[in-house]
């Protein structure tokens, strides 16, 4: 099942990152990095072509309250950012109904690709939610051209779970795969359903 997640103004910081809620003032970060071709098309999403369309999505991460915003120490930037998304076919997938867990999604402005700070960020959100509010599973999805955040979940110790045709906000459909990272402090046994997309084998 989903838990439930609100950021409520807690701080994650590592050696070279703040994790934080998004305010009003990360305006003009957001949309630098959001507004370059190459970021959100990784994700499925088509980058930003204005400053009110950013506004109007930074408007929904502040309400919503679980995108951290990842603020990169050296000049106090927002570069990118993190949401611990409601994983979907919660009704479909019945291995989970008597675990808690969320979907981790994740974007970095292109300046900062190939520093090693998505894999520093995901692991702190990783102990975040697994050591501090006992979540029992995370999942983390990548499309398979986007060899970038495949690498990143990889060294974050999530391994392959469903392969799936994923819907893009581009309104395309492209090949995909669901990864998986179980709590290692906990006994969790999973008996899967759909074995048609399954390719976990852990």
């Amino acid at each position: 099942m989903n838990a439930d997640f609100k950021i409520n103004n807690i701080i994650i910081e590592t050696e070279r990152i703040i994790l934080r809620a998004f305010k009003e003032e990360d305006l003009n970060d957001f949309y630098e990095y959001a507004s370059v071709e190459g970021v959100g098309e990784m994700a499925g999403w088509l980058h930003h072509k204005s400053i009110s369309e950013s506004k109007k999505i930074l408007e929904m991460f502040i309400t919503h309250d679980k995108t951290f915003a990842i603020v990169y120490k050296e000049n106090n930037k927002v570069i990118g950012s993190i949401g611990i998304e409601k994983y979907e076919m919660e009704d479909k997938l019945s291995e989970f109904n008597n675990y808690r867990g969320r979907e981790i999604g994740f974007v970095l402005s292109k300046d900062y690709w190939g520093r090693g700070l998505m894999p520093e960020t995901v692991k702190a959100v990783i102990d975040y939610l697994f050591n501090k509010l006992d979540l029992d599973f995370l999942l983390c999805g990548h499309f398979n051209y986007n060899t970038q955040s495949k690498r990143v979940q990889e060294k974050c110790g999530f391994v392959p779970y469903r392969t799936l045709l994923m819907d893009t906000r581009l309104k395309t459909k492209e090949q995909g795969t669901l990864n998986i990272l179980l709590n290692p402090h906990k006994n969790i046994k999973l008996i899967f359903s759909h074995p048609e997309t399954l390719i976990y084998n852990g």
